[in-house]
């Protein structure tokens, strides 16, 4: 009688678990989310060099405009690839599972992770618009730790701990502007794979 009571409350909280959290979050898409930003951040390193600056040794770097250009859209095309990785590994666990995908979970999940990332877009735009560039790889760690953080209650709380590594980072990394592209390379591709292995481990 003892285990049948276990069974059933074990039931009844994956149950609670499922209407609360979205569970479908593959560990697949921080691997290769993670793998997608190591590779962009190669390109981008290459990209300095192509414009003759040396990112390992410089202390004082005098971007043009075609180089921020290009910086820009390697950027964007690393977000794509990454959102697309996640869409689609997260898509495929959730039919695995017969779980659906658009709750009201992920739309929770989905809104508190937008909005701090929404104004970190706003704080990187002014950053160069005021041409501090610098200050946007800080930037873009800390307020995407803050909204893992944020967000980790509509999914697995090891989301948490991700996002204060990625916020902590990002606050190193205003003590050595500079060296920021790899800071980022570390946040947003070291880090992702090590978490993304973690959950798929767990969660798989």
């Amino acid at each position: 009688m003892s285990q049948k009571h276990q069974e059933d409350l074990l039931h009844i909280r994956s149950m609670m678990e499922r209407s609360s959290r979205f569970i479908s979050l593959s560990g697949l898409s921080g691997i290769f989310a993670g793998i997608t930003a190591l590779i962009g951040g190669a390109y981008i390193y290459m990209l300095f060099s192509k414009y003759g600056i040396d990112y390992l040794t410089a202390e004082r770097r005098v971007y043009n405009i075609e180089l921020i250009k290009e910086l820009i859209v390697t950027a964007l095309l690393i977000l794509i690839f990454a959102v697309s990785f996640g869409i689609f590994f997260t898509v495929r666990k959730s039919k695995k599972n017969n779980l659906p995908v658009w709750t009201s979970s992920s739309k929770n999940l989905l809104f508190n992770l937008a909005l701090p990332l929404l104004i970190r877009g706003i704080f990187c735009t002014a950053f160069l618009y005021h041409n501090l560039i610098a200050f946007i790889a800080p930037a873009t760690l800390i307020f995407y730790g803050l909204a893992l953080i944020n967000a980790e209650k509509y999914t697995f709380s090891d989301i948490k701990y991700l996002g204060i590594s990625e916020a902590l980072l990002g606050c190193l990394s205003l003590f050595l502007l500079g060296k920021g592209l790899f800071f980022w390379m570390f946040g947003f591709g070291i880090l992702h794979v090590f978490y993304g292995i973690i959950l798929f481990k767990k969660y798989k």
